[in-house]
């Protein structure tokens, strides 16, 4: 049993290894399966124009409200 990462053997650094890669790749597929399904299919031609609406100010008083 190997406590240090610096006098383990050449099986243990390939264990950690193998185990960070298919981790990696779980995390790969999860993300992948994750994403939702968005239209990627559009190009610079086909995208929908969004225009802003009316201007809208906010403001804060400064005064906390006690009920």
């Amino acid at each position: 049993m190997n406590h240090s990462i610096h006098s383990a053997d050449r099986g243990t650094h390939l264990k950690i290894v193998v185990v960070a890669l298919v981790a990696g790749i779980a995390v790969a597929a999860f993300a992948i399966a994750a994403r939702t399904n968005a239209d990627y299919s559009q190009t610079a031609l086909s995208t929908h124009v969004i225009k802003a609406g009316k201007p809208v100010a906010i403001t804060n008083s400064g005064t906390s409200a006690i009920r």
